[in-house]
């Protein structure tokens, strides 16, 4: 097995799935419709075909029926029951679920960018040095997802993620140490936010 092989096996997934879709009159975005399937296949296969494992789902809004429409065999589910806290719960619960596991990083992805892929996922992943690597796509030059994070930082990461920041105060804090790998040729950024943005979806 080569470097690059050894270590993007050491890499794990999170897809975060949570969201009640506020904006969205309440539509929880892991149950939009994508290429005939639920977002949350697309992001969990994406994380998978791009090298991730184990790959970690984490679902809060409307979980029992997101868990009876879309296709999880193979991926681990972890329920946040305080997902209304926002994003930064369902990241705390999606890093807790990895202890044990053997994971040196995760690399974490958002179920409402369906234009992010297996090759942007792998390309990240290929960013892992050790436990202490900080990696995240770049778009433009701008950070985006998914980014990955080494072991060492899950702690401090976790104690940082609040409300619907995630990880957004620890990454600025330490901007320095993030390594950015450009994704602009392979990915597209857009969120699915609003009911304008459905039409992104095929």
């Amino acid at each position: 097995m080569d470097r690059t092989t050894e270590d993007s096996a050491q890499v794990a997934g999170i897809v975060l799935a949570a969201g009640g879709g506020r904006r969205l009159g309440g539509r929880p975005k892991a149950l939009l419709t994508h290429r005939g399937r639920p977002l949350v296949e697309h992001a969990a296969h994406a994380l998978r075909e791009g090298g991730c494992a184990p790959v970690h789902i984490v679902l809060g809004a409307a979980a029992g029926t997101v868990r009876a429409r879309a296709r999880l065999d193979g991926y681990v589910v972890v329920d946040n029951p305080d997902w209304e806290q926002g994003m930064g719960s369902s990241l705390r619960a999606g890093l807790a679920s990895l202890a044990g596991t053997g994971a040196k990083a995760a690399l974490v992805a958002l179920v409402d960018q369906p234009g992010i892929g297996a090759e942007a996922v792998a390309r990240v992943a290929a960013a892992y040095r050790s436990p202490s690597t900080l990696a995240a796509a770049a778009y433009g030059g701008e950070r985006g997802h998914p980014v990955l994070f080494g072991a060492d930082r899950w702690a401090d990461i976790t104690a940082s993620a609040v409300g619907d920041r995630g990880a957004r105060a620890y990454l600025r804090a330490h901007q320095s140490a993030i390594t950015l790998v450009d994704c602009s040729n392979i990915a597209r950024t857009d969120d699915i936010d609003t009911p304008e943005d459905l039409t992104l979806l095929e």
